[in-house]
């Protein structure tokens, strides 16, 4: 009991294989690690390759397991969610995924750590941990809010009792006055039950694992961190913003992936920029556009006659990879507009003086990261929970404005088509300077401020994060005295 490693956690962490899901919980590993924690991080033999660069300064050991990708009916090495070459084939992936519980079994048995960290897409993998003893703490990279938003509409259906011909409804019991529109609300039974099928499975462990680490700070949504754990009940620590903790210049801009074309000399063309002129338009790695929307967007950029840079999404199987390309429109935006395809080091350009708005799609990672860089965020939601955190930006925090979009769809070809008059307006009044815009960016920057502080020495996240190590450690010393 004298020992140094008598009181070392040894943390394993399997992240579910998409960018957005990956990411914030590799950082997770990172802030363990930072605490003297032993981590290990087990994921597929592809996506080791992507992140093993990002972890190896941390001393965090990667252990990989096979991904049965042509077993799937996906290419081989198709072994994230982001490769998968078009939608229609995403169920595949989310199947192939389940077949890694005995593969994690065996992992778990013979490592035999203090705790696991493990997805909300991988629900299976508490099971696994719980027959071994091992406490499981569940990541969903989700907001407190959109918890709250979930909780609500699966409790009291709003949907179910709104009237005939009425297309909006307020969604009960929370906090705030919450409005939505119904065609906001994805139908998972009918557009996607492989999800749903998941997420049952991940609601019944959310109340029976050890608890949740929340990728969010105290500061940014007090008022549903009280909800979630007084109403929805559950245990959960606050750890975020969690991209803050790739402090250096190589991590911002190298996090987890290889970077797009031409990284470097994005750089430095915004500091060619002025201060907060620039606005950075990203739509996440899940996100698909029609060749047609993706027109309208180059279109109102351009007329929007703001610096921008804006990152596009490879294409999918079967489409041209230029064919939404105005005529010379390239040659039109030089020295104003950068196109980056493919993967963009993000919080390196939200970081960026020149930044002054980010259009988004309302993922929770790409909120945090812009409300970490203190800017101010023009709302897109595409799907999932982005349509609930459009309404924490735009309503509660009053940091964002809307681009306008009303309704989801399942498939990106279905989704409500926002001419380039619209992304101009929205654009403009992101970056614009009246009295609502100064109130925006003044909001931001605060709420920026109060990000870097929750993560330092006395933060709110800094304390839970403390907090979490020392029960965990607490449980290990309890353990070994009972041996």
């Amino acid at each position: 009991m004298d020992s140094q490693e008598d009181t070392t956690l040894h943390m394993l962490f399997f992240p579910f294989m998409a960018p957005g899901h990956m990411l914030p919980m590799l950082d997770i590993a990172k802030l363990f690690s930072a605490r003297s924690a032993r981590c290990t991080v087990l994921t597929t033999p592809a996506n080791a390759a992507l992140i093993r660069s990002s972890l190896d300064r941390h001393a965090i050991q990667i252990l990989v397991i096979p991904f049965p990708s042509v077993a799937a009916g996906l290419p081989d090495g198709c072994e994230n969610l982001y490769s998968v070459p078009s939608p229609e084939l995403e169920p595949n992936f989310i199947k192939a995924t389940g077949t890694l519980r005995e593969p994690f079994r065996r992992v778990l048995d013979e490592l035999l750590p203090d705790c696991v960290v493990t997805d909300m897409f991988l629900p299976w993998a508490y099971h696994a941990a719980d027959e071994l003893d091992v406490p499981t703490l569940m990541f969903t990279g989700l907001s407190f809010f959109a918890h709250c938003c979930f909780d609500s509409m699966a409790h009291n259906d709003p949907l179910g009792s709104l009237p005939a011909g009425e297309e909006s409804f307020a969604i009960p019991g929370l906090p705030h006055n919450i409005k939505m529109f119904k065609s906001q609300i994805l139908n998972l039974a009918r557009d996607r039950p492989d999800i749903l099928e998941v997420i049952v499975m991940s609601k019944e462990v959310e109340r029976r694992c050890y608890g949740m680490v929340m990728n969010t700070f105290y500061e940014l949504e007090p008022d549903y961190s009280k909800h979630y754990r007084e109403v929805v009940g559950g245990r959960a620590w606050h750890l975020g913003p969690v991209s803050l903790c790739n402090s250096d210049a190589t991590e911002k801009s190298s996090r987890g992936n290889s970077v797009s074309d031409g990284y470097e000399s994005c750089l430095s063309w915004l500091d060619t920029k002025s201060p907060g002129s620039v606005v950075y338009v990203c739509f996440g790695s899940g996100c698909h556009f029609s060749t047609a929307q993706l027109r309208e967007i180059a279109l109102g950029l351009e007329a929007a006659k703001h610096p921008f840079i804006w990152v596009v999404r490879p294409r999918g199987e079967g489409e041209e990879e230029e064919s939404w390309m105005p005529e010379g429109y390239e040659e039109r935006i030089a020295g104003e507009g950068l196109v980056l395809r493919g993967w963009a080091p993000q919080i390196a350009i939200l970081s960026h003086g020149s930044v002054g708005g980010f259009v988004t799609h309302c993922g929770w990672n790409s909120t945090l990261e812009g409300v970490s860089a203190g800017l101010p965020l023009a709302t897109w939601p595409q799907f999932a929970d982005q349509f609930f955190n459009e309404r924490l930006i735009v309503d509660v925090l009053r940091v964002g404005v809307a681009v306008g979009v009303r309704s989801m769809a399942a498939k990106h070809e279905e989704r409500e088509l926002v001419g380039a008059a619209g992304v101009q307006r929205a654009v403009r009044r992101l970056m614009g300077s009246g009295d609502d815009g100064e109130e925006r960016r003044h909001r931001a920057r605060e709420l920026g401020r109060m990000a870097k502080e929750a993560v330092g020495s006395g933060g709110s996240s800094r304390f839970d994060l403390d907090s979490l190590v020392h029960e965990l450690k607490e449980r290990r010393i309890g353990k070994m005295i009972l041996k």
